[in-house]
């Protein structure tokens, strides 16, 4: 029931009519636990509360449906936004982005000069970009274009996912390379010719990826709520004595509150990753994939 369920979030998170309905109804159906809203002042507001409480935060416009020029320069500005507010604000945050919602699909040229326009202006800020990995048919293209755009900038990274095979290659080549890297399960729908399908393969890859690159040196963004996955990555940064500024436990915005206080307690850096826009639904579906108990709390807030 749970699998079944689970490939149902997945389909639905990609389906376009589906998005449009849901873009009717604003932030309800229990999306405001996972979104910060649909404005940059909304994200901004939860980033604040974040800082207070000892904790960074990666915001990211949400936008996964772009299918024309125009749309693909409206999420560009959008970012460039972001980078403006996160200045302006001076609060502690970086931004995060997918490079479908820039036009890789579309154009990868207008992609890449419209990322060129997004990392000079946080280079200006000194802030930090990150490209979101999707699915596996855009692991390459979003490898390669991270590899094109570092012949530029330094203030990029990317993230890779535990659940695909072909991850521990890139984390070997990015981190020799000393690229600053988010490392996840992974979230997307994907046949077993690419990605592990037992959970318990992905955990253990995710645990061996994160050792991987805390040791090559170049700097870990820990991207986790499973206790067992942050236990072990805490017990292998004691062994080697690997410093503290080299790494940072990231969480996603409304899940294990208690937990992220507990790591900010005990003196880790921490980040939230934070997403806000009008184009929240597929977000929201696979989150809602990657635990069905969630279901029943977007029950009990559609019900009230």
């Amino acid at each position: 029931m749970e699998k079944a369920m689970k490939s149902l979030f997945l389909t639905l998170a990609k389906n376009r009519a589906a998005n449009r309905w849901a873009k009717r109804y604003g932030l309800r159906l229990g999306a405001r636990r996972f979104v910060a809203g649909e404005s940059i002042e909304h994200a901004i507001d939860a980033v604040r509360k974040l800082n207070a409480s000892g904790r960074m935060a990666t915001l990211d416009y949400l936008g996964e449906f772009t299918s024309s020029e125009e749309e693909v320069r409206e999420t560009a500005d959008m970012c460039l936004k972001t980078l403006d507010a996160i200045h302006r604000s001076k609060v502690q945050a970086n931004l995060s982005l997918k490079l479908t919602s820039l036009g890789l699909d579309l154009s990868p040229d207008l992609c890449f000069e419209l990322m060129r326009r997004i990392l000079a202006r946080a280079q200006s800020y000194r802030l930090f970009v990150r490209i979101d990995m999707e699915d596996h048919a855009h692991c390459q293209p979003a490898i390669d274009m991270l590899k094109k755009l570092r012949g530029g900038y330094d203030n990029v990274g990317i993230v890779i996912q535990s659940y695909l095979y072909r991850s521990e290659e890139d984390v070997k080549e990015l981190g020799a390379q000393g690229v600053n890297l988010r490392l996840v399960k992974g979230a997307y729908k994907e046949p077993a010719s690419v990605a592990y399908p037992r959970k318990e393969d992905v955990d253990d890859n995710l645990i061996r990826l994160i050792k991987m690159h805390l040791k090559s040196g170049s700097y870990t963004a820990i991207a986790s709520h499973d206790e067992r996955i942050l236990s072990e990555a805490k017990r292998f940064i004691e062994e080697e004595g690997i410093p503290r500024s080299r790494f940072e436990f990231q969480m996603l915005y409304g899940i294990c509150e208690e937990l992220q206080l507990k790591l900010v307690e005990e003196g880790y850096r921490f980040r939230v990753y934070v997403p806000f826009g009008v184009d929240w639904f597929g977000y929201f579906m696979r989150r809602l994939a990657e635990r069905p108990a969630n279901v029943w709390f977007v029950l009990k807030n559609t019900f009230k």
